[in-house]
This record gives structure tokens, C-alpha cells and sequence, in this order.
């Protein structure tokens, strides 16, 4: 009798953990940006104290990035998306060491190149969206 009590009387399914709504690529691409921006600015100053916070700062937003483009692989991306799009797990592997290498770099490009494969990712999420 308890049990039918504290039963669940609706049963949901969805494709990802949450409604899909709480995904969205631009959340590492504003990261990304920053990583960048940080980058930049890096290279137009050589105070060590603001290098010394600025690359504490680059590092942190880095695995922030690496964070989200990671949760999409594994919360949003489902079997039907690989399927349709078999470059997405070598994109998300790519974009993840280029976030890596942004992280350990200086060097805007690293940066830059971080950015162009979220964009890639971000286009694939919004064609998935539309299906």
C-alpha cells in the first residue's frame, strides 16, 4: 500500500538528464573567449604579479570550457547525433586538447583554434536542436 502511495503517478522520458534546454555550446565559447582575451592581454603586458594572475585566471576559464564541451558529450549528445554526425567524437576529442593547449599557452592562436571548434560543435548542437 506504501508503495502505490509514493509511486510516481506521471512517467517522463527525456533524451538528455534534464530538459534540453539547459544545454548550450555558448557557455564554453564564452570561456574560450576569454581564454583568448586573456591571451591577449598577456602579450601586451610583462608586469609578472599581472601575468602571474592572468595565466591563474586563462588556466581556470580553460577547464571551465573543457567542462562544458565535456557535458555535452556526455549529458546532451546521444547515439542518434553520433550516428548522423560520426566526425562529433573526434571534434569534441580536438576541441578538448586544443582547450588544453590554450590553457598551457600564451599564444592567442591556441585561443582562436579552441574557439573554431566550438563553433563547429555549436553547429552540429543546433542542427540536432532543429531535428
Amino acid at each position: 500500500m506504501l508503495s502505490r502511495l509514493f509511486a510516481p503517478t506521471v512517467k517522463v522520458s527525456a533524451h538528455c538528464d534534464l530538459p534540453c534546454g539547459v544545454y548550450d555550446p555558448a557557455q564554453a565559447r564564452i570561456e574560450a573567449e576569454s581564454v583568448k582575451a586573456i591571451q591577449e592581454k598577456m602579450g601586451a603586458n610583462d608586469d609578472p604579479h599581472f601575468q602571474a594572475r592572468a595565466a591563474v585566471i586563462k588556466e581556470q576559464r580553460a577547464e571551465l570550457a573543457k567542462h562544458h564541451v565535456s557535458v555535452l558529450w556526455s549529458d546532451y549528445f546521444k547515439a542518434p547525433h553520433f550516428e548522423k554526425y560520426p566526425e562529433l567524437h573526434q571534434l569534441v576529442n580536438d576541441t578538448l586538447k586544443a582547450l588544453s593547449a590554450a590553457k598551457a599557452s600564451t599564444d592567442p592562436a591556441t585561443g582562436q583554434k579552441a574557439l573554431d571548434y566550438i563553433a563547429q560543435i555549436d553547429k552540429i548542437f543546433w542542427e540536432t536542436k532543429k531535428a
